[in-house]
């Protein structure tokens, strides 16, 4: 089942999503809320009746012309207003390229426990345009990931009951300026500044039934579901980036198990895996320059449109959008 939330005369409305035509779950079901954040809020009984509609609605039996294109429509985050956002650090590639860039040694740390950082959760947004300031531009960058959806309340989850938490999930594409993230991380306290002005999220949530043939073994000594989809991402037609959901060393069942633990997740939290191997400038500059002294490294521009893929899922589109200011807190910087 694939859920997404549209601007219907100036609020969030939830639909289903089959054959690229919306139906409005309220419209669909009597019983069924309008928006996202109340079917997550009561979401094993939304779940099982949303089942049945959503098969109806494939099957042919509540017919086409109930739905809406979805040409017609702007695309919010299909959680429009999350209680919360953090986002993993699960790909082992990904770190190691990273760290192989900035020539540090692989932290061992990494292979211990799973890792997290709060970000913006009022700066989620879907599909379009994001809109960024001067200061973003300095190193602008995409960061392919994947983002789970919680469903339920819970505290101190173990990992092997985690997966039953999980409402759906999303592509992530978690927006860095890294000039403000690398010198407000040489004070070891964020990431923020570098981080906090925009994450993408989208096309729509998949519940998770919809990808269980597509469930792999977890890697050796891990706990949790994991799912073999093909993640790509493409700057202006381009293909840039390449990996797989199922490459995650940590599960989200493990990262689920540290966020919760003396903690209670709420139903509309989001939970990004961090990014995959090669899945932002920033490594794959830091790569190109280690092979070659000369490559050229590349950052988003104004006008780039940002593709991202992943199978299972869809396409989440954004471009690249500069804000009519001037205003630079690079420059604010006291120096001496």
């Amino acid at each position: 089942m694939k859920l997404v939330s549209y601007l219907n005369d100036g609020h969030d409305q939830l639909a289903f999503l089959v054959n690229d035509l919306l139906f409005d779950t309220d419209m669909m079901h009597p019983e069924l809320p309008s928006s996202m954040n109340m079917f997550l809020n009561y979401w094993e009984e939304n779940y099982a009746i949303a089942m049945q509609v959503n098969a109806a609605i494939e099957s042919g039996r509540i017919a086409r012309t109930n739905g809406r294109s979805l040409e017609e429509v702007q695309l919010l985050s299909p959680v429009p207003f999350p209680t919360s956002c953090r986002d993993g650090y699960a790909f082992r590639q990904h770190v190691e390229a990273a760290r192989r860039g900035r020539k540090v040694p692989m932290i061992p740390e990494f292979d211990q426990f799973p890792i997290f950082y709060f970000t913006n959760h009022h700066s989620i947004q879907g599909p379009g345009d994001i809109v960024c300031m001067p200061d973003h531009f300095e190193k602008l960058d995409f960061e392919l990931e994947v983002a789970i959806v919680i469903g339920k309340q819970g505290r101190n989850i173990k990992a092997a009951e985690a997966d039953e938490y999980i409402a759906g999930i999303m592509i992530m594409n978690d927006m860095s300026a890294r000039k403000l993230q690398g010198e407000e991380m040489m004070l070891n306290l964020g990431p923020a500044k570098g981080k906090d002005f925009a994450t993408a999220v989208g096309p729509c949530m998949v519940t998770m039934d919809e990808l269980a043939a597509m469930e792999i073994p977890a890697k050796e000594n891990h706990t949790g579901k994991a799912w073999n989809l093909t993640m790509r991402c493409f700057v202006n037609g381009i293909k840039v980036s390449e990996g797989n959901v199922g490459d995650m060393d940590w599960t989200f069942a493990e990262i689920i198990e540290r966020c919760s633990y003396g903690v209670t997740l709420y139903a509309g939290d989001i939970i990004g895996s961090g990014t995959v191997g090669t899945g932002c400038f920033l490594e794959l500059n830091g790569t190109g320059k280690l092979n070659d002294p000369n490559y050229e490294e590349q950052w988003l521009k104004e006008g780039d449109v940002v593709e991202m893929e992943v199978d299972g899922i869809g396409k989440l589109s954004n471009t690249i959008v500069k804000e009519e200011s001037d205003f630079s807190i690079l420059a604010l910087k006291k120096l001496g």
